[in-house]
């Protein structure tokens, strides 16, 4: 996966904004909360990091390719970076963002949702 088919699969997704911050990263946000990282690689696939539940995160930080995300998963949170497309090709990246676009939306309060279009109930 490219740069730009990061930044066309993450635009797809409902309510996703993006922001390019954080030295270069492409952030992509729903509600002004984070659900994907992507940049800093010298390749040409980017690394791309996302939000996943407890038992991916177990099964995924120990796959080669994979590790957990800088930052994030030393502070306790379950978010992983995908470095190569050795053990998660791009169709499951595009899964596990959607599942980690899905994840921050139940997230957001009542409210946000309702203002972004999702159901509430």
């Amino acid at each position: 996966m490219t740069l730009d088919d990061y930044n066309s699969f993450c635009a797809s997704l409902p309510s996703a904004t993006h922001v390019v911050q954080w030295g270069g990263a492409h952030v992509w946000k729903v509600g002004a909360k984070v659900f994907a990282i992507g940049g800093w690689s010298e390749g040409k696939e980017p690394f791309v990091t996302f939000k996943c539940s407890d038992v991916a995160y177990d099964i995924l930080k120990e796959q080669p390719g994979l590790r957990p995300a800088p930052y994030l998963a030393s502070r306790g949170m379950k978010w992983i970076q995908r470095q190569t497309s050795q053990s998660m090709d791009d169709d499951a990246l595009k899964d596990y963002l959607r599942e980690s676009h899905r994840l921050v939306v139940l997230k957001l309060t009542k409210q946000a949702r309702k203002e972004l279009g999702f159901a509430t109930s």
